[in-house]
C-alpha cells in the first residue's frame, strides 16, 4: 500500500499535486479540512465531539482527528493507498499516524515536501489572490505569517520521517507537469 504524506507551504500546489497523485495511483485523498466540514456538516457522532471542543475555542483533540481518520480509511478498504493532505501536523499527530497505519498493517511510504522559496509562494499567492476571494490571499503581511508559521509547525515532523528515511524534498518551482514528473520519479523507486 502506498501512503504518502504530502507538504508543502501555502501555495505551493499540494492541491494540484494531490490530484494529480490520487488519479495516477488511485489513492485515497484525505485532507483533514474536508474531513472536518464533512464530519460537522453531516452532524456524525465524531462530528458533535469535534464541535464541542471548537464551540469552547478548543482545538479539536488528536485522538478525535485519528478517529475521523480511522472511519474515513476504514470506509474505503479498497484504495491502492492514502495521500495525507494537511496532517500530521505535529509529531505527536504523526505517531498517532504511525500507530493508525501498523494497526492496518502497513506504513507511511515517505513525506514528500514541496520546496519552493518564500518569494516565488508569496509571489503565487498573490497571484491567486485575484481569483480567491480570501482576504488572507492579498496581504504580504499575512502570507510572510502563514509561511512562518508552517516552517515552525512542519520542520519537527519532516524531521521525524527523515529519521526513518522517509523524508523527500522535491523542487516545487517549474510547470505542474514538471513537478509531478519530479515527484513520480520518487514515488516509483518504491
Amino acid at each position: 500500500m502506498l501512503n504518502l504524506i504530502l507538504f508543502g507551504p501555502p501555495g505551493s500546489g499540494k492541491g494540484t499535486q494531490a490530484a494529480l497523485l490520487v488519479e495516477k495511483y488511485k489513492l485515497l485523498h484525505i485532507s483533514t479540512g474536508d474531513m472536518f466540514r464533512y464530519e460537522l456538516s453531516n452532524n456524525t457522532e465524531l462530528g458533535q465531539l469535534a464541535k464541542s471542543y471548537i464551540d469552547k475555542g478548543q482545538l479539536v483533540p488528536d485522538s478525535v482527528t485519528i478517529s475521523m481518520l480511522r472511519k474515513r480509511v476504514e470506509d474505503n478498504p479498497d484504495v491502492g493507498g492514502i495521500i495525507f493532505d494537511g496532517f500530521p501536523r505535529t509529531v505527536a499527530q504523526a505517531e498517532a499516524l504511525d500507530v493508525l497505519l501498523d494497526d492496518m498493517g502497513t506504513s507511511v511510504s515517505y513525506l514528500i515536501s514541496l520546496d519552493v522559496p518564500d518569494a516565488e509562494i508569496t509571489e503565487r499567492i498573490l497571484l491567486r489572490g485575484k481569483t480567491s476571494g480570501r482576504s488572507d490571499d492579498n496581504d504580504p503581511e499575512i502570507i510572510a505569517k502563514r509561511i512562518s508559521v508552517y516552517k515552525s509547525e512542519t520542520t519537527p515532523v519532516f524531521d521525524y520521517y527523515a529519521e526513518e528515511g522517509k523524508s523527500l524534498k522535491i523542487n516545487g518551482v517549474g510547470s505542474i507537469e514538471e513537478i509531478f514528473e519530479r515527484i513520480c520519479e520518487e514515488v516509483d523507486t518504491l
